[in-house]
């Protein structure tokens, strides 16, 4: 086993013109009042990794473009598809069009831990909220399901950018496993 150097790395990646020709995952993301335009530049990042169909930004959340967005989306704004929409609710109502089922990512008396997503959730949004108030009431009335990720130790929360991460990442992998195939990064 040997680390892959820098040009090993490279020439397993899409350019962005591949990127945005490649079938997409139908995953969606969505930001409401995500204020930290680093946060939003990691989620442009990571919505990138798993070639996620569209990321809707609502509210206050910043959009590009932005250098603080750019700095860590590394060129991820230029690959994944996006939509900034003042009323959140507007994006909502588009999610609902699309019969998308939307998710969201809040503590909630009725949320379940993030690996009991049922397998037929696809096609399926995943919402994060504010880093202070979360997620609206608004969007949680219109959500058809709420997951939270269990914290076991002192801290009741993540930063929301891991925590898009880890759900992304979940639902890539969940998707992975009823398709009966894993995705290949290479193709």
């Amino acid at each position: 086993m040997h680390k892959l150097t820098h040009a090993e790395i490279t020439a397993r990646r899409k350019t962005v013109d591949q990127a945005k020709a490649a079938d997409r995952t139908p995953i969606y993301g969505f930001l409401e009042n995500v204020r930290s335009l680093y946060n939003v530049g990691s989620i442009f990042r990571t919505s990138d990794a798993v070639l996620l169909s569209g990321l809707y930004l609502t509210g206050f959340t910043p959009y590009p473009p932005r250098p603080e967005i750019s700095k860590t989306a590394l060129g991820a704004v230029e690959s994944v598809p996006w939509s900034y929409h003042k009323h959140p609710m507007d994006a909502v109502a588009e999610i609902k069009a699309k019969e998308m089922r939307l998710i969201v990512l809040e503590q909630t008396v009725e949320s379940v831990p993030i690996w009991e997503i049922p397998t037929d959730i696809f096609p399926a949004c995943i919402a994060v909220g504010n880093e202070i108030g979360g997620i609206t009431k608004d969007v949680l009335e219109a959500a058809d399901i709420a997951v939270e990720i269990p914290m076991m130790g002192v801290k009741h929360s993540l930063n929301v950018a891991v925590a898009y991460g880890i759900a992304v990442y979940r639902l890539f992998e969940l998707l992975q496993s009823t398709e009966g195939k894993i995705l290949n990064p290479k193709s």
